[in-house]
């Protein structure tokens, strides 16, 4: 059965990462539909394992109910749960990113005013008119020049600072509770538990059969 449930486990982690990269979808759909897809192998092989081919149609049906005869018991709803709150904090931070990204490109290559580039000439080459090539400007005057050329974008001051601080806060946030790899390694633990739960039930679900 694990070579058969690659695929909608491949399916699930594609999700997560669609879900974590800023795409327009939930954990909850991820999961959901995952356990969509993993029942009809379930039923197939541990509760009806005497059934050899599943018609289409069938496996379709079976996918359908799933959400209704809830075979996996409350362990679905846990594993969206368990997910949701370290997933979310790695959007934020993925998305935090990828705006910081954007913010330096932009003002990485935004235009110098004439006033800037004049001062900038004088602070480096005035010195060399007077045959002092290997004296450097002082700090203060540096500080002065730079102050002025920046001024354009000293507003952002304020609201970088904020950004920063969100950063810090999403980092320790996934390194705490809301720890990333350990949610997603536990994604095996809630499969195998979910599995074993519509196994010992596999009576019950026999007798719900679509």
């Amino acid at each position: 059965m694990a070579k058969e449930a690659a695929e909608p486990v491949k399916e699930l982690f594609t999700d997560i990462s669609l879900y974590i990269l800023g795409a327009d979808t939930t954990v909850e759909n991820a999961v959901l539909r995952f356990f969509d897809s993993l029942f009809p192998l379930v039923y197939s092989r541990l509760i009806n394992p005497g059934i050899t081919d599943l018609s289409e149609d069938y496996t379709e049906c079976l996918r359908l109910t799933r959400q209704d005869i809830n075979p996996f018991g409350h362990y679905s709803k846990s594993m969206v749960t368990e997910l949701s709150e370290s997933l979310w904090a790695s959007r934020m931070l993925s998305q935090a990113l990828s705006l910081g990204t954007e913010v330096i490109n932009t003002t990485e290559h935004a235009a110098l005013t004439k006033e800037c580039s004049r001062a900038l000439v004088r602070m480096r080459y005035c010195p060399h008119c007077q045959g002092l090539t290997l004296i450097r400007p002082c700090v203060g005057y540096c500080l002065n020049v730079m102050r002025g050329c920046l001024a354009s974008v000293s507003e952002l001051d304020m609201q970088w600072r904020e950004y920063i601080s969100t950063l810090e806060y999403l980092t320790n946030e996934m390194a705490a509770s809301h720890d990333l790899e350990m949610a997603l390694m536990g994604i095996w633990n809630s499969i195998n538990e979910a599995i074993l739960h519509a196994q010992l039930n596999g009576p019950q679900l026999s007798a719900t059969e679509p």
